[in-house]
Order: C-alpha cells, then structure tokens, then sequence
C-alpha cells in the first residue's frame, strides 16, 4: 500500500485520503495500485456500507495524473493496460461520497464522476484540460460527466478545457452540494454515516438501480429494478421497515 493512500474505517465508513498534497494529490503509478487494492478490500469487508474520498491539504482535491510518470510507461499499449484509478471508485459496490476541495481536475474530476454523490467546498476548481494536451480523459470524462449534466454543458467542458468555479459546477449538476469551506468533509462524513446505518442489502440495490438506468432502456432497467427490489424482500430486509411501522401504528397517539 502506498503511503499516499491512506484508508481508515470507523463505524461503517471507509474514508480514502490521497495523501500527497506537495503535489496536489497528483496520482502515480503506485496510487493507482494502491487505489486498487483498497477498493478490493472495501468491497470485501462486510463491515463497511460507506465510502468517502478526499484529499489531503488546502490546496486541491486532485490533480489527475502526475505527467512526469507518463514516461514510466514503455509504449502505448502499456498505458491502454494500467490500472484507471478514477474508474476504481466507480466499481465500489458500497455509496461513495467525494468531498471535494481547490483543485479538482482531469483525472481527479473523473475520481469525483465516479463517485455517486459529490459535496464541494467553495473554493473548488473543476477542469478536464486533457483537449489542450491532445488528448481526452479516459477515466470517464464522457461518459460519466455526460449522464450527470447532459449533452451540452459536457461538450462545454470537455473540448474547451476551460476552468471553472465552484458555483459554476453546482449550477451546472457537477455537484449535488455547495458548501463553505471546511464543511465539505463533515458533510460527506454525515451522508455517509447515515447511509452506513442502512441495511447494505438496501444501499447496495438501490445503487445498482440507479446505475442500471444509465447503462440500459428504461424498460428493461425498470425490470430490473424490480428485480432488485424483490431479491431484498427474498432476504428478509423488508421485515425492518414493516415491523417499525406497525410498532408506531399500534402505539396510543400520545406515544407517537
């Protein structure tokens, strides 16, 4: 594990810190791995129904890729094979939650794209500048940034390269939530908090609903969704909310 990934975990939530804010949490080629086995490990510890990513020091979310490592790679086909760290969060099984900070571009964006909900600081800056390089972000800069804001606004961002701030990005559907400065990650840590004292059944299918809407028609994702809804009730997970609900019911209105 690279000392630049730092995972820690507490009563249901994972927390994943990209530890090195000198270089604005810039990936290398040992985060990649390192961002790799920590979501294997994620998703293969029951105990974890939560997940937050953010970076460390005041200064950036992330800065993408380190384009010094670019040229540890022999040839092009050795870089169509790396490990993509940003699509790593998108195959968390488990709610993930971005608290994001300054600067967030290129391939830290597409960590943020990835994840399923998004709570910026004001002092954020998104950009994906790979078009000025020559190149596109392969991480889900299309694709992901597409689904949440539409067409236009992804073309926008996309082929011009431009920066922009954080009301900008809210107004636009980058985010779901605006908040000051130093509040995106108690923000984060209270989403996350409360989803982990769900059933992970519940937060597990209602996640895979909701990425089957952007992978299918609405037919067959709505059948599908059902599908999930009727494997949570074949394992019992309904019984929570129903018997809740007949306690309050059979309680005197003065309990109530």
């Amino acid at each position: 594990m690279s000392d630049h990934i730092v995972v820690t975990k507490a009563d249901g939530v994972a927390e994943i810190l990209l530890n090195r804010p000198e270089k604005l949490n810039a990936m290398t080629p040992d985060m990649f791995r390192a961002l790799r086995d920590a979501r294997r490990d994620i998703n293969e510890d029951d105990e974890v129904r939560a997940v937050i990513i953010h970076g460390a020091g005041d200064r950036a979310f992330c800065a993408g890729t380190d384009l010094k490592t670019l040229d540890d790679y022999p040839d092009n086909w050795a870089w169509r094979n790396r490990i993509d760290y940003a699509t790593q969060l998108r195959r968390i099984t488990k709610p993930t939650v971005a608290a994001l900070k300054g600067w967030t571009v290129g391939g830290g964006l597409e960590i943020a794209l990835n994840c399923d909900i998004r709570i910026a600081a004001r002092s954020t800056r998104i950009s994906l500048p790979e078009v000025k390089h020559g190149w596109l972000g392969g991480g889900g800069s299309t694709q992901m940034l597409t689904r949440l804001v539409g067409y236009g606004k992804a073309m926008m961002i996309c082929l011009t390269g431009d920066t922009f701030d954080a009301e900008e990005a809210y107004h636009m559907g980058v985010f779901e939530r605006l908040v000051d400065d130093g509040q995106e990650l108690i923000v984060a840590r209270d989403y996350a908090r409360r989803m982990a004292e769900f059933s992970p059944i519940a937060t597990q299918t209602v996640k895979e609903g909701i990425r089957a809407a952007l992978n299918g028609t609405l037919d067959g994702a709505s059948r599908y969704e059902n599908d999930l809804m009727v494997l949570a009730f074949a394992l019992g997970n309904q019984r929570k909310g129903i018997d809740a609900f007949v306690a309050r019911k059979d309680r005197p209105a003065a309990e109530v």
